[in-house]
């Protein structure tokens, strides 16, 4: 039996992972800028270039941790070794997080378009969202390159037309007032759209290894450093140039929690739309105003919703994880014929949607997102920066420690002062633990029944998967299969009258690998057993060798093993008629096309 990797390769560069990043950190220019003005009014440039300062202070210490912990550095992941309990509470706070990040990216994304009761758009939005995902996760990280390009385009063009209106800006601005209580308070309440740095700690598993690196002992640092730094530098820079010349625009009045401007009511969710209309309008006419803010409003409504595909990627990727690690419920690591667990993709679309109808509010919504997304944070930095065998330099614990400290006292003021985030952070960490309690329980009465399971699954791995198999002189072939069929009966046939031996290849695909997945067998795999036993017999003493692997992607398995056995031809069976899946899930034979060395013929049996 050969058993294929269960490690996606790494491919992603750092282009592709600053577009992961840049989906979560370059929105929050969308609604933050106007949320600040909300609650500080002309002095809100002040809480906003703090903000600024600490997403580059959190951005310099996740540099150090996607340096040490290049097999995935999100928190779940990173504090596990150190303490099961605090990785548990740190996942959870992430999946509030992630739930707040979906539901408010749609709200805000149907804010900017301009549609009336945006709160029904956003949760219909997320709905199809969760609905295109049950064909398969959908690759964030093209996705995401492909709408940050024309984004982060327009944002430096915006600030472009801001720059002559700076003059007026500091004309404008006025000194923070009240107390130092209050002015933390208000920034305390913009502090959001932190979470993309998770995101991006959790993909170093699939980032191109630095020139020297090797799978043994493998370092991504040229992929993710200049990803968060490119990423750093536009959003400070920019948010921090958007927030000042909002300052010049005149006449805005904050009015029961939203901002007014002049023939523009309750401008606070689409201040950059604003922005556009006023800057391009007032040099170039009416018209070309107009257009502009119709521009700015399409290229983040795309934006964001390409942030809800994220978010929903990432629950259904920490559920599935939490679920192997046995600290959710084994119905959530129970996958569809896609590859997808349905009811973690069930609870990542229906809790969001559920939640942006509910709130209806973007300045509600980020009440609830930044206790979760702080306190992840915060349980990362405080685990890593104490941990006495990660090998960081003096200054980089002491900073990350810093840091820490600053994050915990956010949220502590967040716990104190929003009691509905309390309230929510709360719900979710006692339903997660109450989750794992049960299946502690469960285990623990399993236990026996377990054991005879095993001693069953002793006996039948004793079954030969190989009959005495007769000599062959052609080379070998290769056969993918996903059931029994005309492709596996055509495939035996093929190698009996070329007198070759058959690899015969079954690939679970599952969008998310999980330690254990490493170690998986054929013997636990009922269909993997099915298809092996059916072609035992149906081979009737020719060479045919089974091979078995787990991947989240298929095709590049497919192609690692073909070169690995020495395939002089790989066997397909023809893709599914059904054109939509075929659309919503990729061909498969494409991407194998696109990759397969050119030594080995490719054949399509339709």
């Amino acid at each position: 039996m050969l058993v294929g990797k269960t490690k996606r390769p790494r491919n992603v560069d750092a282009a592709r992972a600053a577009a992961i990043l840049y989906g979560d950190w370059g929105t929050s220019k969308a609604y933050v800028i106007g949320l600040a003005f909300a609650i500080a009014g002309y002095s809100s440039f002040w809480l906003i270039a703090t903000m600024c300062l600490l997403t580059a202070l959190v951005g310099v210490n996740y540099i150090a941790i996607c340096r040490h912990y290049p097999d995935g550095g999100g928190v779940y992941a990173s504090v596990r070794h150190r303490s099961e309990i605090l990785s548990i509470v740190g996942a959870f706070l992430l999946i509030a997080d992630y739930i707040v990040t979906a539901a408010i990216s749609a709200l805000s994304a149907f804010q900017y378009l301009g549609v009336s009761h945006p709160e029904l758009f956003a949760g219909a939005a997320i709905l199809g969202i969760g609905a295109l995902n049950y064909f398969g996760p959908k690759h964030t990280g093209g996705l995401a390159f492909l709408v940050s390009v024309p984004t982060a385009t327009v944002v430096v063009l915006l600030g472009l037309f801001a720059l002559p209106h700076l003059g007026q800006a500091f004309h404008n601005l006025r000194p923070l007032s009240g107390s130092l209580l209050t002015n933390w308070n208000g920034f305390v309440g913009i502090v959001l759209a932190l979470s993309g740095v998770e995101a991006i700690a959790n993909a170093t598993s699939v980032m191109k290894l630095n020139p020297g690196s090797t799978e043994e002992n493998p370092t991504v640092s040229r992929t993710s450093t200049p990803a968060i730094l490119w990423v750093m530098a536009e959003v400070c820079l920019f948010t921090a140039l958007l927030g000042l010349a909002m300052i010049a625009l005149n006449g805005l009045q904050v009015h029961n929690g939203d901002v007014d401007a002049p023939g523009s009511p309750g401008v606070r969710d689409y201040m950059l739309r604003y922005m556009a209309e006023v800057f391009v309008g007032t040099p170039l006419g009416s018209l070309a105003g107009q257009i502009a803010g119709w521009v700015v409003s399409g290229v983040f409504g795309f934006l964001l919703l390409s942030a809800v595909n994220t978010a929903i990627v990432d629950l259904i990727a920490i559920s599935f994880l939490m679920s192997r690690d046995r600290e959710l419920p084994e119905a959530f690591e129970k996958l569809n014929r896609f590859g997808v667990p349905n009811l973690g993709l069930i609870v990542a679309t229906l809790i969001p949607a559920f939640l942006v109808v509910a709130v209806k509010d973007v300045a509600g919504l980020a009440d609830l997102y930044a206790v979760g997304v702080v306190g992840a944070i915060a349980t990362n930095l405080g685990a890593s920066s104490t941990d006495r065998k990660l090998n960081l330099e003096f200054w980089e614990r002491a900073l990350m420690f810093f840091t820490f400290l600053i994050m915990a006292a956010i949220e502590i003021s967040l716990f104190i002062d929003k009691p509905n985030a309390r309230l929510f952070a709360a719900t979710i960490l006692v339903l997660g633990l109450i989750l794992r309690g049960l299946v502690t329980e469960r285990a623990q009465k399993k236990a026996v029944s377990v054991g005879m399971a095993t001693e069953t699954r002793k006996g039948e791995v004793g079954l030969p998967l190989t009959v005495p198999i007769s000599e062959t002189s052609g080379p070998a072939m290769l056969c993918a299969v996903r059931g029994i069929g005309r492709t596996l009966d055509f495939a035996v046939q093929e190698a009996r009258e070329t007198d070759r031996p058959l690899y015969l290849l079954f690939v679970r695909e599952q969008p998310i690998l999980a330690p254990e997945d490493r170690k998986r067998k054929w013997i636990d795999d009922e269909e993997a057993k099915a298809i092996f036993a059916y072609a035992r017999g149906k081979a009737e003493g020719h060479t045919m060798l089974p091979c078995y692997a787990v991947s989240d992607s298929a095709a590049d398995t497919i192609v690692d093993i073909a070169a690995t056995v020495g395939a002089s031809y790989l066997i397909l069976g023809a893709p599914e008629r059904n054109m939509i899946v075929n659309l919503l899930r990729g061909n498969i034979i494409q991407s194998i096309s696109g990759i397969l060395p050119e030594e080995i013929h490719l054949l399509v049996y339709a």
